[in-house]
């Protein structure tokens, strides 16, 4: 008996496998021992997965769903979505890539998972592994998730997520960045061959089929429509399919804008001769407030204007 056997208890093993098993253990060793053989006999071009992955991002198709876009705390989180990184794995090669549950524990209304992404030409690999609770966040707190449906669903949902970071992780940085890059840049032209004015006029328009004004967007960009770039126009194309796919809602991008304290306190101008004046009222007694009044403000709601405190 070795030092190891002596400290460690040796892991329970099946007393019996059956036919299938043993046939499905040694299938799984000879696709792997397979998959790198092949990968050092045909390596991958790197011109070639260059010149997939520019006619790839140039497709209208995956430039509207390379970008992922939601709002968390007062903040705007985007970046790229695991449909990008699933198409950049492809064109780049000789790369395998995968989520797995490997238990699931009703009881404790949790799923462990692992996602995994592996270079198999350069022999690199990435993986993470994950608990996932059966539970849907709501803004009431944590709804547990009963039905089978819901919990495959949900991990589904959080097993996309880390595939996409390990999949990145085997990529190299120039290849993913000149994607989002070209990506972009299709966004920005419509993947149409349309020049800027006539991207941006679609832009207006369909925004305003949802009920945001062209003034919404200028001083969501900072500037004027005449004024915008392609990279503006790529922006709002994102936020444009977030809103679709309810990443986002149209409140949270386009925000009403609210009466400052300033705005509040700032002085009429004089009425005009031949204007009616409106009596002042007594010493030590305040106006009755009138309900159609814009800029009637409780002290609760100015207070929350951001005023001087």
């Amino acid at each position: 008996m070795n030092q190891i056997d002596r400290v460690a208890p040796r892991l329970p093993a099946p007393t019996r496998i059956g036919q299938a098993t043993a046939v499905e253990q040694s299938r799984a060793v000879a696709e792997v021992h397979a998959a790198i053989v092949v990968a050092q006999q045909c390596p991958r071009d790197i011109q070639a997965a260059r010149a997939a992955m520019q006619d790839s991002c140039a497709q209208k198709f995956l430039a509207e769903r390379a970008f992922y876009r939601y709002n968390r705390a007062g903040k705007n989180i985007t970046g790229p979505t695991v449909h990008l990184a699933r198409e950049l794995a492809r064109c780049f090669g000789n790369v395998q890539y995968g989520v797995s549950e490997m238990r699931r524990d009703d009881e404790y209304g949790q799923s462990e998972m692992q996602a995994w992404a592996w270079d198999v030409e350069r022999n690199t690999r990435s993986s993470l592994n994950f608990i996932v609770p059966h539970a849907r966040d709501t803004s009431d707190g944590a709804t547990a998730l009963t039905s089978a449906r819901d919990i495959y669903e949900n991990n589904a949902n959080a097993g996309a997520r880390r595939l996409r970071e390990v999949i990145f992780a085997i990529l190299p940085p120039w290849f993913v960045e000149e994607a989002k890059e070209l990506c972009n840049k299709t966004l920005a032209g419509g993947g149409e061959g349309k020049t800027l004015p006539q991207v941006i006029t679609d832009v207006i328009e369909g925004y305003a089929g949802i009920g945001v004004s062209p003034d919404q967007l200028e001083q969501k960009l900072g500037r004027s429509k005449d004024e915008w770039n392609g990279y503006d126009v790529a922006q709002l194309r994102v936020i444009w399919r977030s809103i679709r796919r309810r990443e986002v809602t149209i409140e949270e991008e386009f925000p009403q804008p609210r009466v400052t304290v300033e705005e509040i306190t700032k002085p009429q101008k004089p009425a005009a001769e031949g204007t009616e004046k409106v009596s002042e009222p007594e010493e030590g007694s305040e106006p009755e407030p009138s309900e159609s009044d814009p800029l009637h403000y409780s002290e609760e709601e100015i207070s929350e204007t951001g005023g001087d405190s």
